[in-house]
């Protein structure tokens, strides 16, 4: 019998709190502006003391890294830091390998708590590292991307990718804890945050009516990150996620199966481009069926020549990759699906300029 559960949200004077109901699996994602600047005793409410792992990348070790630090210092932790290059290339079973050696180098246990502190990959290859090390971890998710914030950090999927496909290995590992600090949005570079501003729009269309209505009438707002407009969207999104997730944790029922709208054909460009020419968010929107069949990522029409105008997705793909990846994301006999160029389309996906 699927587990049913609702998500509570808990408003706080800075931001919400949306509780992921998992019975003795449960934990709360904080969606607040700051919140970064309490990861320490937020930890320390949460159980956790002593020996901790942070683990972050490059780039946003050297935004977020000394603030989180501190934090955790002053509440009493002593953690070990551990970065990891950037790019969605580096998740993979080398750099998980690595950061094995890291952890145990660094004299974690199996009670230690890792905390992830980037975006999906960080928070992805991370998870995987705690739900296997010393056969679990209790990990502590800190999300500093949109996408991150409002998909990759709930739900408790964690993994790497193999040559023939995206999150191919990888296991369900629920955080303790997920603070999302939507200050960090800000830092963004603008293609990832429309790449998150798509995943947003995503979830409004498969499971909330109220927030794309929202988003009709105050996308730019969104899009300009006004602390009173992002947090409330942030958590409509965690919300719908952590109800579905809830109610189809490991998609045995079939439910969480919804959250994968776009991304058939969406993981298939990233296998096929090597995960180095698209981001995420962009390649979900272009998996997702637009009026008149065309597909393409935030911004409106790909210039000429550009990576969406040179995909062609289907059964006649060329290569052991290509092939591979077709039957792992389409299936096999499914019809081909081309990404084409054509007129701007209007609402809520036009306005990504």
């Amino acid at each position: 019998m699927a587990r049913r559960a609702e998500a509570r949200v808990i408003r706080e004077q800075s931001g919400e709190e949306v509780r992921v109901e998992l019975g003795p699996r449960s934990y709360p994602v904080v969606v607040a502006a700051g919140v970064l600047a309490e990861s320490g005793p937020r930890l320390a409410a949460a159980g956790f003391g002593g020996r901790c792992a942070l683990v972050t990348s490059e780039r946003v070790g050297a935004l977020y890294r000394e603030p989180v630090l501190a934090s955790l210092r002053a509440a009493g932790f002593a953690p070990a830091v551990i970065e990891i290059p950037d790019g969605e290339e580096h998740k993979n079973l080398a750099w998980l390998a690595v950061l094995y050696d890291r952890l145990l180098e660094a004299g974690i246990e199996r009670h230690s708590a890792l905390v992830a502190l980037g975006g999906g990959v960080v928070t992805d290859l991370a998870g995987f590292a705690a739900a296997t090390l010393l056969r679990g971890l209790p990990s502590v998710l800190l999300p500093t991307t949109l996408l991150g914030q409002i998909d990759a950090a709930i739900g408790g999927k964690t993994g790497v990718n193999h040559v023939l496909g995206k999150n191919l290995i990888g296991a369900f590992h629920q955080p303790r804890l997920v603070l999302a600090d939507v200050d960090t949005l800000r830092t963004l570079p603008r293609r990832e945050l429309l790449a998150g501003v798509a995943e947003v729009i995503k979830t409004a269309a498969i499971g909330d009516a109220g927030l794309f209505a929202e988003l009709e009438e105050r996308l730019e707002r969104v899009i300009g990150l006004e602390r009173e407009v992002i947090v409330p969207v942030v958590a409509a999104c965690v919300r719908y996620k952590a109800r579905v997730v809830a109610e189809d944790e490991q998609e045995v029922h079939g439910g969480r199966a919804v959250l994968n709208f776009g991304h058939t054909v969406g993981h298939a460009l990233e296998a096929l481009t090597g995960y180095k020419e698209l981001r995420h968010g962009e390649a979900v929107a272009i998996g997702r069926p637009l009026p008149g069949g065309d597909r393409r990522a935030p911004g409106g029409a790909p210039q000429a020549g550009g990576p969406a105008d040179r995909y062609t997705v289907g059964p006649h793909a060329r290569g052991a990759r290509a092939r591979h990846a077709v039957r792992q994301e389409v299936g096999r006999g499914a019809h081909p699906l081309r990404v084409s160029r054509g007129d701007r389309p209007n609402g809520v996906r036009g306005a990504l300029g």
